[in-house]
């Protein structure tokens, strides 16, 4: 899939290595992208992420990932500093659009583009804070183990998002540098959180629990050893317990986006979902 955009614009699909460009773009924002979300977020969906080029040199990305038949998600929509404000972005954005086809869209926006998502056809549904700190002192948790069952971490992965993603979350769980524990109280698994390192902080993503006393165990468990560095949780605000929780663990909020969707989604337990996974793939 190639086409002709403003000025000579090409766009097309990206391969991998394509996004490691991409990928230190988003970091000069201040995304703090994970080191290894790359081969996980291609996993997913290898034909979703779009690069623009002008004489061959990568100037505009997009991605569009589905997920199933009904869902997909928008992020690491980006143009390189100073070739802005030409329509590069939007000839980009056009031609990996069309990639979702007719399902719902979902994406983390930034509060500078959130009007023009709304002008696309996005609508908010919450408000999500990135919550950053130092790594507190914490006592040893109960019950936190590596994950041991993987199908029960996919069904309660399941529950948490408005889509089925095994590709993804195989790899999510398993990439190295990736940790992931599992929380099971009385033979039960209540929740499960994956830690992973960033440009600029441990990123803990998801954090998905039963209930606080759960999703703070998840969240000692995953910060064991890792004492005075800096890590940061992406947490929708209106989950009260969840924001309590950031509040608590002495972390302050340090960047905003919204969930917006274009359409209706599946219902999904938001109130287990105490961090997001990622806000380039949901």
């Amino acid at each position: 899939m190639t086409s002709l955009a403003p000025h000579d614009l090409v766009v097309a699909p990206a391969a991998q290595d394509d996004w490691r460009t991409v990928t230190e773009w988003a970091a000069d924002e201040g995304w703090n992208p994970g080191l290894s979300d790359g081969p996980c977020f291609f996993a997913q969906d290898p034909d979703g992420f779009f690069i623009g080029r002008i004489d061959g040199q990568p100037v505009s990305a997009v991605s569009v990932v589905n997920y199933g038949t009904d869902y997909a998600f928008l992020g690491f929509y980006l143009v390189r500093p100073g070739l802005r404000g030409h329509g590069y972005g939007l000839a980009t954005w056009k031609t990996a659009f069309a990639h979702a086809g007719g399902r719902t869209v979902g994406l983390d926006g930034v509060v500078a583009q959130q009007d023009n998502y709304r002008c696309s056809g996005f609508e908010p549904a919450h408000r999500t804070m990135r919550f950053s700190g130092t790594v507190p002192e914490l006592a040893a948790p109960a019950g936190v183990t590596p994950v041991r069952d993987p199908e029960s971490v996919l069904a309660y992965d399941s529950a948490c998002v408005p889509a089925d993603r095994p590709r993804f979350l195989w790899r999510w769980l398993t990439e190295d540098g990736h940790r992931a524990l599992a929380r099971v109280v009385d033979g039960r698994l209540t929740g499960y959180g994956v830690i992973r390192p960033g440009r600029d902080a441990l990123r803990v993503g998801p954090l998905f629990a039963d209930t606080a006393e759960d999703a703070r165990a998840l969240f000692a468990g995953l910060t064991a050893g890792a004492a005075g560095q800096q890590v940061a949780v992406d947490v929708p605000l209106p989950h009260t317990p969840a924001v309590a929780l950031a509040e608590d663990l002495g972390l302050a909020p340090s960047f905003e986006t919204a969930r917006m969707y274009t359409g209706p989604v599946r219902p999904f337990a938001a109130e287990r979902v105490f961090g997001v996974s990622t806000l380039e793939l949901g």
